[in-house]
């Protein structure tokens, strides 16, 4: 048979689409399978073959569990909020609304070309109003229980993209989206309470399966320490500044502090301080810088004494000053630190520089040099001296700060709670309303959803404010709860809101009623295995991993974790090394390598060019080769026959079921896919092949090539889809060679080998060696000393 993809893909995908081949049957009594991929966000350049090896995985593992009986659920949609399209809106001209339209249906054409094995019947897309009423629902469900506030603060502002941005949006200074500098503006910002759940999403991944790299990633970002708050007074007046350490034990240490630079503090008693004109100096100048800039470690340091404001360390009395410095900031924290410039560089070179007494509390190092952080013996610290365990001091000094009022244990998290708010147009809108007399109101359930207004002009206003601020129609409304005159929140949410649930969403697309049927979600969730990129086990998992929490805190979910199991892909470098970019013109179009090798020689090679979670550069003779691969495997057709298969090859199919039906759910595709061209190597070594194994060839390598293996099965006479006919089993018995080479040694060199009998006895194999004619050769005249036979591995005379 010949290997006509360009007629055989089209054929297969359309008989797939019309026998609805991949739909998920909610309530089965079959074993389910929920395999998810990471929705994409539809971007006018189309998918690149990173998508392709992303979604493959799942793709692979969804096929072969249809084949194994399973009711399998593998969905798709589009995350089609953000700020790529509305730029690109603004840039064309053209309503985000019809560009994403565009992008939609290019992405599904696409992926329906490469013959995805996705249920095209539940697609959803973030920016539907029957999707957004539901994101709605859930932040109105957060608001209702205390999760949402809102607080005016310094924030990240993107001058050209007109936005606020989030810490992790605009990290080293720039803009996810443009990459311009960010500059710090003060807004009134959204928030929702994440840090409430920082415990909880650690103790969920005890019960998760996910790989060790990303359970740290996920604990580095929540960043739960355990120390102690510590209450410094201020001298000479009613005041106390609270800070928090993790090593309350170095107090004695303690010489000056430091609080940010818009520490209510200062205005406060603005009066006693004397040197305003150059703390409002330095305000200025840090205003102009982003928080990357403030807090890098490796910089100059700069602060300014205040003079007339003096702290008293609470362990020893001794007056100490006060400092303002950019590194410390008022959204860390409690905005102020203790500083002990022994055993702290940031600290230390603070203190070399301003002329600050450093004393050291922990014997070691050479604190003339540098901060010694090491552990140590406690010196200098009055009833902690002579402690050696850091765990024994540390509890001593919280003995001590607890019982004179001063201090206590404490916790804190390095993550801070999620910023919530954009101020564009292309995102759904926050159902609030504001009311002069009763403050924050929820837009009524009834009334969600609260549709995005249809405007021509989404031009991102000048003053930071969204272009929903200039709709008087959408703006001015009633008060829900007092029925007076009110204005609407005219921020939108971040493009993170809608990946925060949608895959319950995909349980039950259609509901009207609610996010999800509650039956329905008892069957399918949680998802089984969840694959995306290295880049999204942080923001979007843990995110996602706490709007789960909460609804299953609610009752409105019914398991704790949404995701079972976790994996990630590795990225496909450009054939230079590099990472595909457009501006280095090293970006495959997937399409172009379908039109030229066809879908199932990509399929084949992104899962065969290497480590599946490893990076790997393309190579278009590599793709050449897995075509090739192709065009052998639809010529087994020119070769089948009803003859049975022979012992020898019926051991080389049931060990090739075994490799790759295991290899598959370790993800070791490129070993799978391997061990399929050594066994067609095989075959046509023999030159023939049955046509009870030419099915079982196909059934395994349908998961990575689905429409060559349709066709073949198609043209040997089998019935229905080759997709979901059953998938092999091996039997345990039949993958044992019949006969084995092992080498034969003489005086420890190998001197022949010998063919034996699987499981040889020792007498038998060692007849077998003494009769090679190359063996007798070097054991002629000699005297056997010894002789040692290894079963299955070798033989070894030793003569003299």
């Amino acid at each position: 048979m010949k290997h006509n993809f360009k007629k055989i893909e089209p054929k297969w995908q359309k008989k797939w689409e019309e026998q609805q081949a991949f739909k998920a049957v909610d309530g089965s009594d079959k074993p389910k399978f929920y395999g998810l991929v990471e929705f994409p966000y539809p971007s006018g350049a189309g998918m690149h073959v990173g998508h392709i090896k992303a979604y493959s995985s799942i793709e692979v593992l969804s096929r072969k569990r249809r084949m194994q009986g399973y009711n399998v659920l593998f969905p798709i949609g589009f995350d089609a909020f953000g700020l790529p399209t509305e730029n690109y809106a603004i840039k064309t001209n053209t309503h985000p609304r019809v560009i994403t339209d565009q992008n939609i249906e290019k992405f599904t054409n696409q992926l329906k070309s490469v013959g995805f094995s996705f249920d095209w019947s539940r697609v959803i897309d973030t920016t539907q109003e029957d999707f957004y009423k539901w994101t709605q629902w859930i932040f109105l469900k957060m608001f209702e229980n205390g999760l949402v506030f809102r607080d005016k603060t310094l924030v990240n502002y993107c001058p050209s993209c007109k936005v606020v941005l989030s810490n992790e949006d605009s990290q080293g200074g720039k803009c996810d989206i443009c990459h311009s500098d960010v500059i710090q503006k003060s807004k009134d910002v959204w928030y929702l309470r994440i840090t409430q759940y920082a415990d909880k999403l650690l103790e969920g991944l005890k019960d998760v399966d996910y790989p060790a790299n990303i359970k740290q990633q996920q604990v580095n970002w929540i960043g739960k320490s355990t120390g102690a708050f510590v209450n410094f007074a201020v001298d000479g007046i009613d005041e106390t500044l609270q800070i928090y350490t993790t090593r309350p034990d170095t107090l004695f240490g303690v010489t000056f502090m430091v609080i940010a630079p818009e520490h209510p503090l200062i205005d406060k008693y603005a009066e006693r301080i004397t040197n305003m004109d150059e703390i409002k100096a330095y305000r200025e100048e840090c205003a102009k810088k982003t928080e990357f800039e403030r807090t890098q470690l490796v910089k100059e340091k700069t602060g300014v004494c205040i003079q007339g404001l003096e702290g008293v360390n609470p362990v020893n009395g001794k007056k100490i000053p006060i400092y303002i410095a950019d590194y410390v900031m008022m959204g860390y924290g409690t905005g102020a630190i203790m500083a002990v410039p022994a055993h702290d560089q940031r600290d230390y070179d603070f203190a070399k520089k301003f002329g600050i007494d450093i004393i050291q509390v922990i014997k070691g190092g050479d604190i003339e040099k540098e901060a010694y952080t090491g552990d140590g013996e406690m010196i200098n610290s009055d009833f902690l001296n002579g402690y050696t365990n850091k765990k024994d001091s540390i509890e001593r000094m919280l003995e001590e700060l607890e019982k004179k009022g001063i201090g206590k244990a404490g916790v804190q998290y390095k993550m801070k709670d999620w910023a919530f708010n954009r101020q564009r147009y292309w995102g759904e809108p926050i159902p609030i309303v504001h009311c002069p007399k009763c403050g924050d109101v929820a837009v009524p359930y009834e009334e969600l959803p609260l549709r995005l207004p249809k405007i021509e002009d989404f031009q991102p206003g000048e003053d930071g404010q969204s272009p929903l601020a200039r709709i008087e129609s959408f703006v001015n409304c009633k008060c829900p709860k007092c029925g007076g005159d009110a204005k609407r929140e005219t921020d939108t949410m971040p493009q993170w809101a809608g990946s925060s649930w949608y895959f319950l969403r995909y349980v039950d697309p259609h509901n009207t009623e609610a996010l999800a049927d509650r039956k329905k979600m008892e069957y399918w969730m949680p998802v089984d295995w969840y694959n995306g990129g290295m880049e999204h086990v942080t923001r979007h998992m843990i995110y996602s991993r706490f709007w789960h929490h909460f609804l299953y805190d609610m009752g409105i979910v019914n398991t704790p974790e949404p995701y079972a199991k976790r994996s990630a892909q590795g990225m496909i470098l450009g054939s230079d090394g590099d990472k595909m970019s457009k501006s280095k013109g090293n970006v495959v179009d997937p399409l172009d390598i379908v039109d030229e090798y066809g879908a199932d020689a990509l399929r084949t090679y992104v899962l065969f060019m290497g480590d599946y979670g490893a990076a790997a550069p393309w190579n278009d003779s590599s793709v050449r080769g897995c075509k090739r691969f192709l065009e052998r495997v639809a010529g087994l057709t020119d070769i089948m026959t009803d003859e049975p298969a022979s012992k020898d090859m019926e051991v080389k199919i049931h060990k090739a079921i075994k490799k790759v039906s295991s290899d598959i759910e370790a993800m070791k595709f490129n070993t799978a896919i391997a061990c399929l061209m050594t066994l067609i190597n095989e075959i046509y070594a023999v030159g023939k092949i049955s046509r009870d194994d030419l099915v079982i060839f196909i059934k395994l390598l349908c998961p990575f090539a689905p429409h060559l293996c349709e066709e073949i099965w198609e043209t040997i006479g089998g019935e229905g889809l080759l997709s979901l006919s059953q998938w092999p089993e091996y039997e345990e018995s039949k993958t044992v060679e019949a006969s084995v080479e092992i080498g034969v040694q003489v005086n420890g060199k190998v001197r022949g080998t010998i063919v034996i009998p699987n499981g040889c006895a020792k007498e038998e194999a060692l007849e077998l060696a003494k009769k090679d004619e190359r063996v007798a050769s070097f054991l002629e005249g000699k005297t056997l000393v010894k002789e040692i036979y290894v079963p299955n591995k070798i033989v070894n005379f030793v003569a003299k």
